[in-house]
C-alpha cells in the first residue's frame, strides 16, 4: 500500500485535509466546473473533434491527476496549447472522416501519455529546458495567432477549409460577403464580455457569463434556425472505455506529433505546478513527477474518447482563487461534468458555435505575450531574433514543426554562445582585489613573465579550435612571450575527449616553446578528467594552484621578478611599481563579465 501510494501523492494529499472537503474544496470543484464546461468544449472544437469529446477529456484528466498529481492546485485539461498541436496531426490525416479524427486523437494522447511516463520514471525531466524561453515566448505568440486566425471563420459563420495561416486568411477575406450577421453578433457581444471582463475585472467569470448569456438568448430567439450554428443536443451519459486503433502508415505522423506534445505539455506542467507551489508555499514538485502525473492524465483521456491534455493557467488560476486546498477538487469538478452529461445532456445545446470560437480567441489573447517580445528587444537583440524566428516558423511551417524548429534553434542558441565565448587575459587593477579583464580595465597591470588567460566555456568539441587559436593570437599581440600560461580555469566546467586532445596538443606546442603551463581554479570533476586525459601529468602537479592568486605567488617567488603588491605601495607611499604579489588571503579570481 505504501508503495502504491508513494506513485499517489494526490491521494496522500486529499487525505491530509479530510476536513476541509466540504468547506472548500467542493465549492471550489464547483467553480472550477462551470469554468470548464465551455472552455474543454471550445478546445475540443480547435482541435478538430467534436465539443463533446472536450467534456469527457476534461473529465476523465481531472480525475486522473487528482490521484496522481504531485500539486495541490494544478488543474489538466484541453488546452490552447496543445489543442492546435492535436489538429496539426489528426486532421491531415483524417480530413473529412471525424470518426477517424477521434481514434487518432485518443491514439495521439495514449502515446503522450507514454512518452510522458516513461520521461519521468526514468528522470528525464529536465527535457523541459530544451526550449529556451525566448523560442518558447515566440512559439506561443505563433500558436496564439494560429488559433485567432483559425477561429476567425467560425466567429463569423462561414465555413473554411484553408489548412494555414495563409489560407485561412485569404479564403476568409474571400467570403466576406457571406457573413451570418446573427453569428457575428453572438461571437462579437462573447468576444466582447469576455475581454473586457478580463480587462476589468480578471478575476470575473467574464467567460462563463457569456457562454450562459449567448445560450439563453440564443434559446429564446431560435438562433439554430436562423443560420446560426449552434453545439446541439450532446450524446447522454458517460464516455466507454476504448483502445483506439493505429494503421501501420500513420505511425510517424502520430508519434512525432506524440514527442512535440509531450514537450510542449510537460514543460507547460512543470513551470506552471512549481508556480503555483510558490504561490501558495507549498512545497515544490519535481519535473519528473510532473511528468508521470500529465502522462497518466493523458492516458485516461486517450481511453475515455479524449484527446490530448495539459496543464491549464487560467483553470489552474481559477481554482486557487476558489479556495480549493488539494486535489479534490479536480475529483468534485470531474463529477459535476459527469452529473451534466448523465442528467442534462442538452442543457449546452442551443450554445451558437460563434461563442466557442470567441471563447477560444480570448484563450489566445491570455496566450500570446507580447510584452515578452518587447522585454527581449529591449535586452537582448539576439534572443529577440530567436523568438521571432519560432513565431515565424509556427507561421509558415505550421504549429507541429514550430515546436521542432523552437527546440533546434533553443539548441543552436546554446551552441552558438558556448562555441565562440568571451576570453580574457587577466591582470591586476589598483585599488581592487582581485585579477579583471585587462580589456575592461586598461590600467591593468600583467605580471611580468605570466599571462593569465581565461576561456568563459567548457572545452568540448565545437570551440576547442576557437579556443586554440585565441589563445595564439593572444600570445602574437603580446611584446614578447611569457615564461609561464596559468589557464584561470573556474569556468572551465567540462573538457570532453575531442577538446582534451587540442588541449594536449597546445600544450606541447607552448612547452617546446620554453613555456610552462597550468592551470588555477580547476574544479575538482574536471580535474579528475584532466588526469585521465594525461593532461596532468603533461604539465605536472607543482602547476595546479587552487586560486589565481596562489599562481601569481609561486611564479614571483620562483622568478624573483619586481612585483610589489599595491596595498604596500600605499602603506609605503612609494610611487607605483605594478600590481602586487597576493597574500594567502587575496586569491580571488575577480571575474569581470562582459
Amino acid at each position: 500500500m505504501d508503495r502504491l501510494l508513494a506513485w499517489m501523492p494526490g491521494v496522500r494529499s486529499m487525505a491530509e485535509h479530510p476536513r476541509l472537503f466540504f468547506v472548500r474544496d467542493v465549492p471550489a470543484g464547483l467553480v472550477l466546473a462551470a469554468f470548464a464546461v465551455p472552455v474543454s468544449m471550445a478546445y475540443a472544437s480547435l482541435a478538430g473533434l467534436e465539443p463533446i469529446h472536450g467534456l469527457y477529456a476534461s473529465m476523465a484528466s481531472l480525475v486522473a491527476y487528482a490521484l496522481f498529481g504531485p500539486s495541490r492546485h494544478l488543474i489538466v485539461g484541453p488546452d490552447s496549447s496543445t489543442a492546435p498541436l492535436v489538429a496539426a496531426v489528426v486532421v491531415p490525416l483524417a480530413l473529412s472522416d471525424p470518426a477517424e479524427r477521434l481514434a487518432l486523437a485518443g491514439l495521439l494522447s495514449l502515446v503522450v501519455g507514454a512518452v510522458l511516463v516513461l520521461i519521468g520514471i526514468v528522470r528525464l525531466g529536465f527535457v523541459t529546458d530544451l526550449v529556451a524561453k525566448p523560442a518558447r515566448i515566440g512559439f506561443l505568440n505563433g500558436v496564439a495567432l494560429t488559433i485567432v486566425v483559425s477561429q476567425l471563420p467560425r466567429l463569423l459563420g462561414l465555413s473554411v477549409t484553408g489548412s494555414d495561416v495563409a489560407s485561412t486568411v485569404l479564403e476568409t477575406a474571400a467570403a466576406l460577403r457571406n457573413v451570418v450577421p446573427l453569428a457575428l453578433a453572438f461571437g462579437a457581444g462573447a468576444l466582447a464580455v469576455s475581454l473586457i471582463a478580463h480587462l476589468v475585472a480578471p478575476r470575473a467569470p467574464g467567460m462563463l457569463v457569456a457562454v450562459v448569456a449567448s445560450t439563453v438568448l440564443s434559446a429564446l430567439t431560435d438562433a439554430g434556425a436562423r443560420g446560426v450554428e449552434t453545439v446541439g443536443a450532446m450524446p447522454a451519459g458517460l464516455p466507454a472505455l476504448q483502445l483506439p486503433r493505429l494503421a501501420v502508415d500513420q505511425v510517424g505522423a502520430v508519434v512525432a506529433g506524440a514527442v512535440s506534445i509531450a514537450i510542449v505539455t510537460l514543460a507547460d506542467g512543470a513551470v506552471l505546478s512549481q508556480s503555483l507551489a510558490d504561490r501558495t508555499r507549498a512545497s515544490r514538485p519535481s519535473p519528473d513527477e510532473e511528468a508521470v502525473a500529465l502522462g497518466v492524465a493523458n492516458l485516461a483521456s486517450g481511453l475515455f474518447h479524449g484527446f490530448p491534455v495539459s496543464a491549464s493557467m487560467t483553470r489552474s488560476a481559477v481554482n486557487v482563487g476558489a479556495g480549493a486546498v488539494s486535489q479534490a477538487s479536480g475529483l468534485v469538478a470531474a463529477v459535476f461534468i459527469g452529473l451534466m452529461l448523465v442528467a442534462a445532456p442538452g442543457l449546452l445545446a442551443d450554445l451558437p458555435v460563434p461563442v466557442l470560437a470567441a471563447v477560444a480567441i480570448v484563450a489566445a489573447v491570455q496566450l500570446a505575450n507580447i510584452a515578452g517580445m518587447m522585454r527581449l528587444f529591449r535586452l537582448r537583440r539576439t534572443e529577440f531574433a530567436l523568438a521571432v524566428a519560432s513565431f515565424v516558423a509556427v507561421l509558415a511551417l505550421g504549429v507541429l514543426s514550430g515546436v521542432l524548429v523552437a527546440v533546434a534553434l533553443s539548441l543552436l542558441n546554446f551552441v552558438r554562445r558556448q562555441w565562440r565565448p568571451h576570453d580574457a587575459v587577466l591582470g591586476r587593477v589598483p585599488g581592487v582585489k582581485g585579477y579583471h579583464d585587462t580589456a575592461d580595465f586598461p590600467e591593468a597591470r600583467e605580471v611580468p613573465g605570466l599571462m593569465l588567460y581565461r576561456f568563459d566555456a567548457p572545452l568540448f568539441f565545437a570551440n576547442a579550435r576557437v579556443f586554440q587559436e585565441r589563445l595564439r593570437t593572444r600570445l602574437s599581440e603580446r611584446p614578447e612571450s611569457p615564461r609561464r600560461v596559468v589557464f584561470a580555469a573556474e569556468p572551465m566546467t567540462d573538457v570532453d575527449t575531442t577538446a582534451a586532445d587540442v588541449l594536449a596538443e597546445t600544450i606541447r606546442s607552448l612547452q617546446e616553446a620554453g613555456i610552462e603551463v597550468g592551470f588555477a581554479e580547476l574544479k575538482h570533476p574536471v580535474r579528475e578528467r584532466l588526469e585521465r586525459y594525461g593532461i596532468i601529468d603533461l604539465v605536472g602537479e607543482h602547476m595546479l594552484f587552487p586560486t589565481i592568486g596562489s599562481a601569481v605567488h609561486d611564479h614571483v617567488a620562483r622568478s624573483g621578478v619586481a612585483w610589489v603588491d599595491w596595498e604596500e605601495q600605499e602603506r609605503s607611499g612609494s610611487p607605483g611599481a605594478g600590481a602586487e604579489a597576493p597574500g594567502p588571503d587575496d586569491g580571488a579570481s575577480g571575474h569581470t563579465s562582459r
